[in-house]
């Protein structure tokens, strides 16, 4: 990442080491996409986004039907990133100890006799992947709370710090299928994105049989393009790309646009939407709007990176009505209408 690799403790402190700083970044999260597209064939916008995630410093539900390269993605962004990774499975009969660790009797032979000591669970590490996490009952999915929030996690009374930085990636499986539990809202508001991920097209689903199948058919390495570090220095960049205040005030006016009541309900979404966004909706499309200008290279947000990021942003934050589920208007389609209803621009 030139400078931003070797000098990421390096001070922002005036616009035009931000302005360096964002075009040099741009040419490392190219290296990072071309990175991961070694391995994984096709989810340009899976990819794009999680990478967003990542670098604002938020969490992704990644939903999806079994097959689409879900956990692949997962593990190869661990391997570009050179951060450590773990899988949960998740299945009704997990419980939170699974998760977060336990304490142990062990004996100690020094001293002549037992001890408590804490064994930790998988979720101490930097890239977690919960593996359809709706399969789990809401006891063992409550168990991420604390840590998606606080990076950190309490076990015994005892409160141990996450190491930095610290993603969860859980994947879902569609709601219709069987066996499934929903995620409840407040941990739905927890992750920056919910992510659709698609059927693979034509063209993948050839590429990813001649790789696999073929008589030269080899796992690809996946070299480290950033370090723990560098991404932490990163995150500390995202913050301080610039938001101009009418900008500032089109994000909000989306979020309150979601809302079934109040001064800037709009009477087309008030018979679709039964729960509208929360705060965090809000602090959701900023944060992911400075992230994608800054891996286009640019120290300043514009209404088309708020735009652009509405669904992934708030499509798990609204909840439809009865009579929006019944005529099949989806989340997505109500948001592309309050996308198109409000100006970017404030009505004077």
């Amino acid at each position: 990442m030139s400078k931003v690799a070797h000098e990421e403790s390096r001070a922002l402190d005036s616009v035009e080491a931000v302005r360096e700083a964002c075009a040099e970044f741009r040419l490392v999260a190219d290296r990072l996409r071309t990175e991961i597209a070694q391995v994984l064939v096709g989810q340009t916008t899976v990819v794009e986004q999680v990478l967003m995630a990542l670098f604002a410093n938020g969490h992704v539900l990644l939903e999806g039907v079994p097959g689409l390269g879900k956990t692949l993605l997962v593990r190869t962004l661990g391997r570009a990133l050179g951060l450590q990774f773990s899988r949960i499975q998740f299945t009704p009969d997990l419980m939170p100890a699974d998760i977060l660790g336990t304490q142990i009797v062990v004996e100690n032979q020094a001293m002549g006799r037992r001890e408590l000591q804490f064994r930790p669970g998988p979720i101490f590490t930097q890239i977690l992947l919960a593996d359809e996490i709706n399969r789990a009952s809401p006891k063992s999915q409550s168990a991420l709370l604390e840590a998606m929030q606080e990076r950190a996690v309490t076990v015994a009374g005892e409160t141990r710090k996450l190491d930095r930085p610290f993603l969860v990636l859980a994947t879902q499986n569609p709601i219709e299928q069987e066996g499934t539990y929903p995620l409840p809202e407040a941990q739905l508001d927890r992750f920056l994105f919910k992510v659709t991920v698609p059927y693979a097209t034509r063209t993948d689903i050839a590429t990813i049989i001649d790789r696999t199948t073929g008589a030269r058919a080899r796992e690809e390495e996946t070299k480290a393009v950033l370090t723990a570090r560098e991404i932490h220095f990163a995150q500390d960049l995202a913050r301080k790309v610039l938001v101009a205040r009418h900008v500032q005030d089109y994000a909000v006016r989306l979020v309150l646009a979601t809302h079934p009541t109040g001064t800037a309900s709009l009477a087309e979404v008030e018979r679709m939407v039964l729960v509208g966004a929360s705060p965090r909706g809000g602090q959701a499309l900023i944060a992911a709007a400075k992230v994608r200008a800054l891996m286009a290279g640019r120290c300043a947000v514009s209404t088309q990176d708020i735009a652009a990021l509405v669904a992934p942003a708030l499509r798990h934050r609204i909840v439809r009505t009865f009579e929006a589920e019944s005529a099949g208007v989806t989340c997505d389609g109500i948001l592309a209408q309050i996308v198109q209803l409000v100006p970017a621009e404030a009505q004077p």
